[in-house]
C-alpha cells in the first residue's frame, strides 16, 4: 500500500472559497459525500491535507465495500461447492483519485476501484487433497444432552473442510473461533481445575480430543496439546485435548509436504474427525487406542 506523509502539502492554482463536494459511489450506488473541508487544515491560505482523517475515511470506504472470500467447501452430497472471490477497495489508485478532487476546484464523481481477492482454498485443490484418508477418529457422546450436542455440532460445523497447508501450524481456539453465545453457543458442563462447572461451549473439547487423536494417528507433529484436570469418558486414558479461549489450545504442525484436509461429521451420538490429502502424501501413520462406544446414562461429569 502506498504511504502517504502525516501532513501533505498541496499548492493550489487559487484558493478555495467553497467546500466543493466528492461523491463517491460503487455499483452505481452512492457510499459516501463529502467536502474539501472535511479533510483540509488551513496554512497560509494553502490547504493541508488531515492524514488522520483521510485514513479514517479510506478504511470506512474498505469496509462499505469489503467482501470476503469464501473457499470452496464439501456438502452433504460430497458434491464440491465452488469457491467464491471476495473484494476490496483498491486504496492506491482512489488515493489518485482523491488527491485530484483536492487540488482541484470543482465538484466530482469517484467511482471506486476493486481488487480481487482469492480463497485459498478452490475447487481444484479441494478435489486432490480429498483422495486419501491419513487418518480418523470417532468418539461417542449421549445425544440426550441437547446443549452439549449443540455445541458439539456448531464447533465441528466451524471445523470442517479446514485445510492445513504444509510446513503450517494449526490451531483449534484459531479455525473454531471464541466460543460465546452470540455465535450460537449454549452452556454445558465443563471442567475448571478439577472442578465441574456450567459454562458457554461445555463439550468442544470432546471435538478438540477427537481431532487430536485423528492427528495423531495421521502421524502429524503436535505442536501442544493439554490434558484435563480430571479423566474424561470419551477417550482412553491421557488421550484427551482440552482447549478453551484464554486459555489451553490444541496445536499441531503439518510436517508433509501436501496440504491436509480436516472432515468432521456427527451422526446422532458420535462424532467423526478424518484427515485427507492427496494420493502422492508420503505419511508415517501411527497406532492410536480406539475409544469406547460405551457411554453412561448422563455425561455430566466433563466437558
Amino acid at each position: 500500500m502506498a504511504q502517504i506523509s502525516m501532513v501533505v502539502l498541496l499548492f493550489m492554482a487559487q484558493p478555495i472559497e467553497q467546500p466543493d463536494s466528492l461523491t463517491v459511489t460503487h455499483e452505481g450506488h452512492t457510499i459516501a459525500i463529502v467536502n474539501r473541508e472535511d479533510f483540509s487544515i488551513p496554512y497560509l491560505g494553502t490547504p493541508l491535507i488531515d492524514n488522520e482523517k483521510y485514513l479514517e475515511f479510506i478504511d470506512k470506504l474498505d469496509k462499505q465495500i469489503y467482501r470476503a472470500p469464501v473457499n470452496a467447501k464439501i456438502n452433504e452430497q460430497e458434491i464440491i461447492v465452488p469457491e467464491q472471490v471476495g473484494y476490496r477497495l483498491y486504496r492506491e489508485e482512489f488515493m489518485e483519485q482523491f488527491w485530484t478532487y483536492f487540488i482541484g476546484d470543482g465538484p466530482s464523481e469517484v467511482e471506486v476501484t476493486e481488487i480481487e481477492i482469492y480463497p485459498e482454498v478452490d475447487s481444484e485443490l479441494l478435489a486432490g487433497i480429498r483422495v486419501q484418508q491419513i487418518g480418523e477418529y470417532v468418539t461417542y457422546f449421549n445425544a440426550n444432552n441437547k446443549n452439549r450436542s449443540h455445541n458439539i455440532s456448531l464447533s465441528s460445523d466451524a471445523l470442517n473442510d479446514y485445510v492445513v497447508f504444509p510446513n503450517k501450524v494449526f490451531s483449534f481456539n484459531e479455525a473454531v473461533g471464541e466460543r460465546t453465545v452470540e455465535k450460537g453457543y449454549k452452556r454445558a458442563p465443563v471442567i475448571v481445575k478439577g472442578e465441574l462447572f456450567e459454562g458457554v461451549g461445555g463439550g468442544i473439547c470432546q471435538l478438540s480430543s477427537t481431532l487430536f487423536n485423528a492427528v495423531d494417528e495421521a502421524g502429524l507433529k503436535i505442536v501442544q496439546r493439554y490434558s484435563h484436570s480430571r479423566s474424561v469418558p470419551y477417550v482412553p486414558p491421557g488421550r484427551d485435548a482440552t482447549v478453551s479461549w484464554y486459555g489451553p489450545d490444541f496445536r499441531f504442525e503439518n510436517n508433509y509436504n501436501q496440504p491436509v484436509l480436516i472432515r468432521t461429521k456427527q451422526n446422532g451420538g458420535s462424532i467423526s474427525v478424518s484427515l485427507h490429502s492427496s494420493d502422492v502424501i508420503n505419511y508415517e501413520p501411527r497406532k492410536v487406542p480406539a475409544a469406547s462406544d460405551h457411554l453412561p446414562k448422563e455425561i455430566n461429569i466433563h466437558d
